[in-house]
């Protein structure tokens, strides 16, 4: 279940009717399992067969008559790694597009991981759209390990430069509009969770030098360096979340200070967008952002709507219920279709 929000970012209200038929009648199957594995400290608590359910698939993958052609276009810290996803289909005229970007915390995640080839088809075959899926460089690990390599350098990544990959595909994207059979003024942009932040922040950047995309589309995304209180009602959710599920302050403190490599104070919006003042915010296009119930990272979504929408922003604020954060990971999983349906209809309607 979603629920939209009114002008306030609070949920709008129902007809009777139409809550009654919006309402579960029991757990959602992620929730069910969430609630499965109870309050345990550490995974190695966890009962053996809740923690073989949480991992299990929730159903078959999608299938999709799409093309996908892996490619390295050229970036300022070395060749990109892209994949490119057309839908077979003949196309009436250019098609739409959605450049895309996996999640992963800033030190982990690829072009296999469901979050990018799943939702990355999933999208081009509803919306019958090209998506160009990117691998961005990543940061070395909390604990210092190294990142995975990528071609060309620099040996150590900290921002700007995994946006720099991104602002060079998008980049790209619009300057092979011919060859990609795509609409150069019908380019979005859109990621989950650090791809999310990295999605919001090419959006400012890209505004700023002149080339707006036609929208971004933020799945429960990081866009502050620390996370902002939350109000009751995610207070409540939160405190309903299993402790290995959750994302605690000095988690996300550790996640914003290893991305940036330098102190919090020298932040910038490019680096996470919930600092931009409200003049460089009313220029970004129309904006879509959704965040998972039980998850830390809504409060950052959260507020960044409601900082757009302060600034004049064309804003749309869903919570999606009975989740927690990264769902689009989660092959076969109701909720993970219901977000890339409302994604295809996004970009279709681009």
């Amino acid at each position: 279940m979603t629920e939209k929000t009114s002008p306030d970012l609070r949920p709008a209200p129902r007809d009777p009717a139409e809550e009654a038929m919006a309402t579960p009648t029991g757990p959602l199957e992620m929730e069910r399992r969430m609630h499965a594995l109870g309050d345990a400290a550490t995974w190695e608590d966890v009962d053996a067969q809740a923690h073989r359910a949480w991992d299990a698939p929730y159903g078959p993958p999608e299938t999709w008559a799409v093309d996908a052609e892996d490619r390295e276009i050229p970036g300022p810290h070395g060749p990109v790694p892209v994949r490119v996803c057309t839908p077979r289909a003949p196309a009436d005229g250019p098609r739409p597009c959605l450049v895309w970007l996996h999640g992963g915390g800033f030190v982990h995640g690829d072009l296999d991981m469901p979050e990018g080839d799943h939702v990355a088809r999933g999208v081009a075959g509803r919306a019958d759209a090209v998506v160009v899926s990117v691998d961005y460089r990543l940061c070395d690990g909390f604990d210092g390990s190294p990142a995975r390599e990528f071609p060309g350098g620099p040996e150590h990544v900290t921002a700007p430069i995994p946006l720099d990959d991104v602002c060079a595909a998008a980049t790209w994207t619009r300057s092979s509009a011919d060859t990609l059979g795509i609409d150069p003024a019908r380019v979005a942009i859109g990621g989950a969770s650090a791809g999310g932040n990295l999605a919001a922040a090419a959006s400012l950047r890209l505004t700023d030098e002149g080339t707006l995309p036609a929208a971004s589309l933020l799945m429960y995304l990081v866009a502050h360096p620390v996370r902002p209180e939350p109000d009751a009602e995610e207070a409540q959710a939160l405190a309903a979340t299993p402790p290995m599920v959750r994302f605690p302050l000095e988690t996300m403190q550790a996640m914003s200070s290893n991305y940036l490599g330098r102190p919090f104070q020298e932040a910038t919006p490019y680096d996470f967008p919930g600092l931009a003042d409200p003049g460089q915010l009313a220029a970004l296009p129309r904006t879509y952002i959704e965040t998972d119930e039980y998850d830390d990272l809504r409060v950052s979504g959260r507020r960044y709507a409601e900082q757009l929408r302060e600034a004049g922003v064309d804003v749309e604020y869903v919570v999606r219920r009975g989740v927690c954060h990264g769902h689009l990971n989660r092959v076969g999983l109701a909720e993970a279709r219901d977000s890339m349906d409302r994604m295809g209809d996004l970009v279709r309607g681009l």
